[in-house]
């Protein structure tokens, strides 16, 4: 049996293409609801965390003004290969979420796929919540959706590795499994993810490996009404999921809604 070459441990942000083995088009966590809002929004929208352009691009297809930003030029420059490849030319920035500076306001800003998630400080957080609320038209909308625990994540062991996710290949049709092995800092809120991307080939065998480190800091929804009023929101929302439910239960989503004055 072949040894299985190995890649360098990277963010999983640093490679769009292998971003997008895992999370492509077909993965729909949230798409119809941030579709739905940058409808009514019309334009111009924000996506912030735009990544390879899965909620952007399905905008722009219906004819909606949509700039994105993002802080991996990788995920960026995935995303204007794809948008080329549909006539599209969107406005892309580089730039980090807590600390952007653009020439434009927006009537809709969103947040999709717990991005929000990856400020690590309180100062991130706010810094991120103050850019979106600077760049919004009076009276524009920021949305997201915005991880934390339930008790079974809070009290499972660490260090276990788990089958996150199995798929096939969009071009080979062969396996694509990806293991995500958790530690935790419940005092800081911090959650350390240690990603093993495996690309099997035709006898089964595991023939690479990409592997990757990500941490993100969960939110509680009181503490996210905090920061929603320190950076300054006049009204928002919080529901359990992208339905608009009540959020109840540890099991829910949180999904965010905050207008400005």
């Amino acid at each position: 049996m072949q040894t299985p070459s190995t890649t360098t441990e990277k963010a999983p942000f640093d490679d769009g293409e292998l971003f997008d083995l895992l999370f492509d088009n077909n993965f729909d966590y949230g798409l119809e609801f941030y579709v739905n809002l940058a409808r009514q929004a019309n334009s111009p929208i924000l996506d912030v965390a735009c990544g390879t352009g899965r909620v952007m691009l399905p905008c722009l297809q219906a004819g909606l003004t949509v700039d994105g930003l993002d802080f991996f030029e990788p995920m960026l420059a995935r995303l204007r290969t794809k948008a080329n490849a549909l006539g599209l030319k969107p406005q892309l920035f580089q730039s980090d979420m807590s600390s952007f500076r653009l020439n434009r306001r927006y009537a809709l800003i969103i947040i999709p796929f717990n991005s929000f998630v990856h400020n690590l400080t309180a100062d991130d957080q706010l810094g991120c919540l103050n850019c979106c609320r600077e760049h919004l038209q009076p009276g524009g909308l920021l949305a997201f959706d915005a991880f934390f625990p339930g008790a079974a994540l809070v009290t499972a062991p660490a260090n276990i590795r788990q089958l996150e996710l199995e798929k096939p290949h969009p071009v080979t049709g062969l396996p694509v499994r990806n293991y995500d092995t958790h530690q935790k800092n419940p005092v800081e809120q911090l959650l350390y993810s240690f990603n093993e991307l495996e690309l099997l080939d035709a006898a089964g065998n595991v023939a690479t490996v990409h592997k990757s480190k990500t941490t993100i800091r969960w939110i509680y929804k009181n503490e996210m009404e905090l920061l929603l009023r320190l950076a300054d929101f006049d009204h928002w929302e919080i529901s359990g999921g992208f339905d608009g439910r009540s959020l109840v239960n540890d099991t829910d989503a949180m999904i965010v809604k905050a207008w400005t004055k």
